[in-house]
């Protein structure tokens, strides 16, 4: 089996055996009502970029999001990334997440989206998402560090999931953790416990700086080449 393949493997296998807090939900978009076309968009994503058997660096998102991951099966890839940038054809609905446009110019930056892909794998400290019902009545994203109860709930699964993606063929000496708040010190107490990797080194979210900083998306760039010693 290729990269491509166990990948493949992996998330049509994710399950979260969990006992949620009242309210939130879990998001997998791999057995939602758009799997048939989210199968697709791996299956071409992944043998296009992935059909080897070389290592890569991991990068780790928060966990997905329902504009990105939550519709493409692809973490900060959506569906206008996913033709223009990738080559992908796809034209049966269209997404736009804010956090993709900010990493796309990372991978722009870094050589465009070959020669990123054969170095890094980008998946999510929690690579299934979760949402909620607020105060309108809609259903909105929720990171799994925004309860304690919730936390500890799918902290069985992150551990699960991580070895297993660390199995698929990943360096396991520095991981990269997007999110230099919460999320990193989740990872860095959690890989104190269970030491699955060497070095963690902190990224900003691409959504804040899509939100916040976006004048200086650049210098952001900058920020994650210098991360990858580019």
């Amino acid at each position: 089996m290729t990269f491509a393949d166990r990948i493949i493997q992996f998330n049509n296998n994710l399950h979260l055996d969990a006992e949620l807090p009242d309210g939130i939900d879990v998001m997998n978009p791999f057995k939602g009502e758009h799997a048939e076309d989210i199968a697709d968009i791996t299956n071409r994503f992944y043998h296009k970029y992935y059909n080897d058997h070389h290592p890569r660096k991991l990068i780790l998102g928060i966990n997905p999001g329902r504009l990105g991951a939550g519709v493409t099966g692809l973490p900060f890839t959506d569906t206008k990334r996913l033709n223009d940038e990738c080559g992908i054809p796809f034209t049966k609905f269209s997404s736009h997440e804010p956090s993709s446009v900010f990493v796309y110019e990372v991978i722009k930056a870094f050589g465009g989206a070959d020669n990123f892909y054969s170095n890094f794998y980008i998946n999510s400290v929690c690579p299934l998402g979760f949402i909620k019902v607020n105060d309108a009545g809609k259903w909105v994203n929720f990171n799994y560090y925004d309860r304690k109860d919730l936390q500890t709930a799918v902290e069985p699964f992150i551990l699960e999931t991580l070895k297993q993606q660390i199995a698929l063929g990943l360096e396991t000496e520095t991981v990269y953790c997007m999110g230099s708040g919460k999320n990193v010190d989740f990872l860095t107490r959690f890989n104190e416990k269970h030491k699955l990797f060497g070095h963690i080194i902190a990224l900003d979210h691409p959504r804040f700086v899509v939100q916040y900083k976006q004048k200086h998306m650049q210098e952001y760039v900058q920020r994650y080449l210098d991360a990858f010693n580019i």
